[in-house]
Order: structure tokens, then sequence, then C-alpha cells
């Protein structure tokens, strides 16, 4: 630690960054950029369309949402001014502050995620009984559970002083320097922390997407012996047509692959190496290298930016919800606005519900007239 807090007022003494600094900083400006517009885009969406109001996992959407504005507003700004200044952004109970909404902000978006797994693998495993299941008053009782948790940590580490500004990550976050008196409860406590925020949460996620890519590749073989079965009795089919068949089973059996290694590797790395770094920071014998640690808080992060695409922005629904609102913004005729509702009605009241299948569209949309999906 001493070595990092020399680099830091070596560079500030210099009064120039070197080149890995201002990497991360213009990483950290993009992240800020993308974070911010990614997260209004689906903020100005849920506000928008009245039918993503009333399905349960956009109450869940909209808790992880509101957790990466403000981390976008607050915690990345500061680092990034960490990073350019070399010092300490702010007074010590200003960083208090900003130290409590980063492990608040942080707790509180993991379990939002470990919330909209278990909802996924409700609405496939279990579609017919999903809205008995999963109601709005389930979700606000998991979101209350998620703030109670987030808030109890947070508060610990407030009154027990183990927040201020760390050198390794440029940030107010906990600090091992202000909690070194503090001996085996700080360990115990960042231990905790880590293990019943980051490490439940990926096995909450890892469990029930598992289930959810059984339920789909299930549905897939019997789509398989189906198409299978149609190809040998349309003998007289034209090579090419039973060429894309054959290339769209295969793209079928990789779809649902791809979505849930989306949400589970998005997790795991970006924020994998900031916790194992945390941990390690703790029984180091010597300092860790300070460049590594604030790139280990950029990818953290990062997860701020990449939750709006992984979870909202790509799916049906939010894309359709896009699309009327640059028509708004553009000022189309409302014969072109009228024709595209009346296209994507057509569109949704066109799936048939008698295929034994999970498509590429219910894979990525809640929908009571649409099915469930992962």
């Amino acid at each position: 630690m001493k070595t990092a807090n020399a680099l830091f007022l070596s560079q500030g003494s210099g009064g120039a960054m070197n080149a890995a600094d201002i990497v991360v900083s213009l990483l950290i400006l993009g992240i800020i950029v993308v974070s911010l517009l990614s997260n209004v885009v689906v903020l100005i969406c849920f506000l928008y369309n009245s039918e993503i109001r009333r399905q349960v996992p956009g109450l869940f959407i909209l808790n992880l949402t509101f957790c990466n504005l403000l981390q976008s507003v607050s915690n990345m700004p500061l680092t990034l001014v960490g990073l350019v200044t070399s010092g300490h952004p702010g007074g010590s109970d200003f960083c208090q502050i900003v130290g409590f909404l980063d492990t608040f902000l942080t707790t509180n978006s993991m379990l939002s995620m470990a919330a909209l797994s278990i909802d996924r693998w409700v609405a496939v495993v279990f579609p017919l009984s999903y809205h008995s299941r999963i109601r709005h008053r389930d979700a606000l009782i998991v979101l209350g559970y998620t703030w109670i948790h987030s808030i109890c940590f947070s508060t610990v580490a407030t009154c027990s002083s183990w927040l201020g500004y760390n050198h390794l990550y440029a940030s107010c976050t906990l600090c091992n320097v202000r909690a070194k008196t503090a001996g085996k409860q700080f360990i115990v406590f960042t231990v905790a922390l880590h293990c019943l925020t980051f490490l439940l949460t990926l096995i909450v996620m890892c469990v029930t997407y598992l289930k959810v890519l059984k339920v789909a590749r299930s549905h897939c073989k019997r789509i398989d012996v189906i198409t299978m079965q149609t190809l040998v009795l349309l003998v007289d089919i034209h090579p090419s047509i039973r060429q894309k068949c054959l290339e769209e089973q295969k793209q079928r059996r990789q779809r649902a692959t791809n979505k849930i290694s989306t949400f589970i590797g998005t997790f795991v790395v970006c924020f994998t190496p900031y916790v194992i770094t945390r941990i390690v920071e703790l029984f180091s014998p010597g300092p860790i290298n300070p460049h590594w640690g604030v790139f280990s808080k950029c990818l953290a992060y990062s997860k701020a930016a990449s939750d709006p695409f992984v979870y909202s922005l790509l799916r049906h629904q939010y894309r359709k919800t896009c699309n009327l609102l640059a028509n708004k913004i553009l000022k189309r005729s409302p014969l072109n606005s009228s024709s595209f509702r009346v296209e994507n009605k057509a569109r949704t009241t066109a799936v048939t519900p008698i295929q034994p299948s999970i498509s590429n569209h219910q894979l990525t949309n809640h929908s009571p007239n649409e099915g469930k999906h992962i």
C-alpha cells in the first residue's frame, strides 16, 4: 500500500499522467457516457411503455437501472477525478457518503441480477403457474430484501469508519488503511460482504440459468425430431429449403446457450477481478499494482454500461418502444407510425401457441401474450 501511495504522490508531483493512467481515464469516461445514455433510454422506455411497467421483471430492471444511473453520476466521475488529479476528491465526510453509495449500489445491483435470474427460471420452468408464483407484491418483497441487505452492509462499514479514499482503486470505498486497527473484524466483514453478494448471486444465476438452459434444450430436441421427420416425408423438397431448415435447427440449439452465456459471462468478467483483488488485498503481504486495482474497478463499473443491453435494450419490447420514440422525435407521418403499430401487432398475434419451442423472441421478452422465456 505504501508503494501504491508513493506512486500516486510521485505522479501528482510530476504534474503529468503516464500512458496507463490516460488509457484508464479514457476507459472510465467512455463507460460513464455509455452507462448514462443506455440507462436513461431504458428508463424512458419503462416510463413510456405501460406494458413493460405491468410486467414483474420491469420492477427488477427499474431497480437495476436506478443503481446504474446513480453510480454513473456519483462514483464513476469521482474515480475519474481521482485519476486525473492523483489525489483525494473532496473531504473525508464527502468520501464517506460516496463510499456508502459504492457499497450500497454494487450490492443492490448484484442482488437485482439474482432476482432477475429467479424470475426467468420460474417463467420458463413453470410457465403455467408463473403469474400465481411471481406477482408484483412478491417482486416488491424481493426488492425490499435487496435494499435492506445493501443498507445493512453499507451502514456497518460507515459506522465502523472503514470507508475512505483507497488509492489502489482511486475511489472512495472500503479502505484497508482506515480499517487497520479493526484487524480480524474488517477481514470477516469484507469476506462476508463478498460471499453474501457476489458469491451468492453467482450461485443463484448459475443454478437458475442452467435449469432454464436444460428446459430450452429439451424443447429444441423436440423441434429437431419434428423437423427431421418433416424433411424425410417431403422427398420432393428443394435442397436449398432443406439446407435452410437444417441451418435454422443449428441456430436454435445455439441461441439459448449464447444468451445464458451472456448473462453469466458478463457478471463473471466484470465483477470477478475486483472481488478477487479485494480478497487478495486482505491477505497479501506485499502491495498490489495500483494500475491493476484501478483496472479491476473499471471492469466493475463496466457492468453498469452493459446491463441495459444484456437485460433490456436487445429485447423486442424495448426495441419496439425505441422505434416508436424515434418516430415521434423525427416527427414522421402518422400513417407510418400507425402502420408500424399494425405491423408489430400482427407479428405478435401471428405467433402460434401450439409450437413446443422456446424461440428467440421468447428468449428475450416477458409478455402475457408472448409466452415465458429466458
